[in-house]
């Protein structure tokens, strides 16, 4: 652990030597490394997380780089988890990479998360959201779950016996992410979610379980709403 890296953190109250080598110890899962993924990779690699494992299947289009801030123009082509290991690997070579060049998805999904101690669901659609969920209520890992879609966004962190994702959304009701987006405002939700995996680690201040955190960029008001665990919901039966 390199110190002069590291220093700022180390002047944290709480978090130290000891927080640095938390994160140091710690292996985060991102699915999927387009809009949310680049901020939560690369604030991740360079607060030292030990081993990162990134999973996606697209390959990088122009169209991206307007929000995809880990991938550039010299990518246009290349595989996302190519092209974000190599940027990852200039900013922090201690950082272990791993990449899945596939879609998370129901065939794969527990035996590659049950390699991680922490999830974070930065997946663009409805059907990965709700598998990310599944599969770690079921292997009782934690995950932070992170969306944008135009100007809104929204963040959420559970551990095992909080509330989850089905307890808040219907997979009937959860509107689609492909709509048009503010590349700025994924930035800022995807840091969130970043700092969320790292006070998960270092044990620094409070998680956002139990709770939904809302931001409206065009008046910048964030909301935290509290929400419960539902009785009724399918996961209770996992």
């Amino acid at each position: 652990m390199e110190e002069n890296r590291y220093e700022r953190h180390f002047l944290l109250e709480g978090f130290g030597r000891d927080g640095q080598k938390k994160l140091a110890d710690a292996k985060v899962l991102i699915v999927g490394v387009g809009g949310l993924g680049s901020p939560v990779a690369m604030y991740l690699a360079s607060a030292g997380i030990g081993k990162l494992g990134l999973i996606d299947a697209d390959v990088v289009d122009v169209t991206n780089l307007q929000r995809q801030i880990i991938h550039s123009e010299s990518s246009v082509g290349v595989d996302k988890v190519i092209s974000a290991k190599q940027r990852i690997s200039e900013l922090n070579s201690e950082t272990e990479v791993v990449t899945y060049n596939f879609f998370f998805d129901k065939n794969n999904a527990d035996s590659i998360a049950k390699d991680y101690d922490f999830i974070v669901d930065c997946a663009d659609n409805n059907r990965t959201k709700f598998l990310i969920n599944d599969v770690c209520v079921r292997l009782r890992k934690p995950f932070c779950h992170g969306s944008i879609t135009e100007y809104s966004g929204r963040v959420f962190t559970h551990l095992p016996s909080t509330a989850c994702y089905r307890c808040l959304f219907d997979e009937d009701e959860e509107p689609s992410a492909k709509r048009g987006v503010l590349g700025a405002s994924v930035g800022i939700i995807g840091s969130i979610q970043a700092t969320e995996v790292i006070k998960y680690f270092t044990g620094i201040g409070d998680l956002l379980t139990n709770s939904l955190l809302t931001l409206d960029v065009r008046t910048m008001k964030f909301m935290r709403l509290k929400i419960r665990t539902s009785a009724k919901c399918s996961c209770n039966d996992i």
